[in-house]
């Protein structure tokens, strides 16, 4: 049987094509097998591509999986603002629950026509363990950086749980730009650190109206610099958050941040926290999203 497959293009965290984090879309993917989604994202080629399915329970309202080239990731901010973006084009609701392999999050699909933007709410990621001082200089020695290129009053967290990734703060720009990540050793600590990736930004970026500029590298998934990172994004939210590093209003908080410019794909990331019990309670990662294309796939 011919079955037909409707699939997009989309470039999130961004309303200006060819910038941001492209990600792959591809409705109606029930039917598809998981030997058919990877041959797929892998012919795409975008760091990753989002199959969309109906519900197969009472919890959901949507089921989306997410495969890079090399192997299925649990969650992808971008792919999911991108999916969103996509699916919002018709009438329909504007909340949803998604559910993918790391649980269940809420989606709210904000304004009109091309400018609407996309809400993903998460609960708040773990805030694990500070790096000992064997394996800081570790990482900065594969990120060619030193110690006097950190930020003092950030240190180095590994956040997350079924996607993990490094803060790493640093001074400023200048620090961003001169970053020469050996792709090979950062593989290699992440298998150490329990790391899948590195987040390095700064509290003193370059780009107007944000908090912080940022670079990330996962070369341990395949990614060796990802364009605009909205999990991450997320994760340094709570990570600023427990730091202190944020200024609240009442029980709620909220940053931009920027990323893409050094990979000529500039995008922003904006981050909204409420706190309940003096602690993050809920997380909200919401960004644009342009359409670059669409076509039809027939297998």
């Amino acid at each position: 049987m011919n079955r037909s497959l409707a699939v997009f293009q989309v470039d999130a965290f961004t309303q200006q094509r060819f910038t941001g984090n492209p990600a792959g879309v591809v409705l109606g993917a029930d039917a598809l097998t998981e030997e058919e989604m990877l041959a797929i994202a892998r012919e795409l080629n975008n760091a990753d591509t989002a199959f969309v399915s109906a519900p197969d329970g009472a919890d959901h309202d949507v089921r989306v999986r997410f495969f890079t080239p090399r192997i299925e990731a649990p969650f992808v901010a971008h792919a999911t603002v991108a999916a969103h973006y996509v699916m919002s084009r018709r009438p329909g609701p504007r909340r949803l629950r998604q559910k993918q392999k790391a649980g269940i999050v809420e989606i709210e699909v904000r304004g009109e026509g091309d400018g609407r933007r996309i809400a993903i709410q998460q609960s708040p990621p773990l805030i694990g363990r500070e790096l000992s001082a064997r394996e800081r200089l570790a990482v900065l020695d594969a990120l060619a950086l030193s110690s006097g290129d950190l930020d003092g009053h950030c240190p180095l967290l590994v956040c997350g749980s079924a996607s993990t990734r490094l803060m790493v703060g640093v001074r400023g720009t200048e620090q961003l730009r001169q970053l020469k990540p050996d792709a090979a050793r950062l593989t290699t600590l992440s298998a150490q650190l329990g790391a899948a990736g590195y987040f390095v930004f700064t509290l003193a970026p370059q780009v107007p109206g944000v908090l912080t500029e940022s670079r990330m590298f996962c070369p341990a998934i395949g990614i060796p610099e990802d364009p605009v990172s909205g999990n991450a994004h997320g994760m340094l939210g709570a990570y600023l958050a427990s730091l202190e590093l944020l200024a609240r209003h009442g029980d709620r908080a909220g940053f931009s941040g920027a990323q893409g410019h050094y990979l000529g794909r500039p995008g922003k990331v904006d981050v909204e926290l409420e706190y309940v019990d003096g602690g993050v309670g809920t997380i909200r990662v919401v960004g644009d999203a342009a359409l670059v294309f669409e076509t039809s796939l027939s297998l």
